[in-house]
């Protein structure tokens, strides 16, 4: 009984020493650049969601290894959805 709580114990603090990720984009844009560094350029690949419009983000992503994506979290301007009336009578 006492291995087991000992092996519970261990592996929950291993689960909890893992590092979590932040939230990649932000709501606050409706463009997202996806830039890709690589193994020879330090690692690892992030996004930079500052761009108003999809040309200003491929002028940024020209020349380097980058895309440009829509922003998945952007609030869009949907229209509201319409009320259905139930008939009376």
């Amino acid at each position: 009984m006492r291995f087991s709580f000992g092996l519970v114990m261990i592996v929950g603090a291993a689960l909890a020493t893992v590092p979590s990720h932040a939230q990649t984009f932000d709501p606050n844009f409706p463009v997202c650049m996806h830039v890709y560094s690589g193994a020879n350029g330090g690692g690892g690949e992030w996004y930079d969601c500052s761009f108003a419009s999809l040309p200003q983000c491929r002028a940024t992503a020209s020349g380097r290894a980058a895309t440009c994506d829509l922003n998945p979290y952007y609030p869009v301007n949907a229209p509201p959805p319409r009320l259905r009336r139930g008939r009376t009578g």
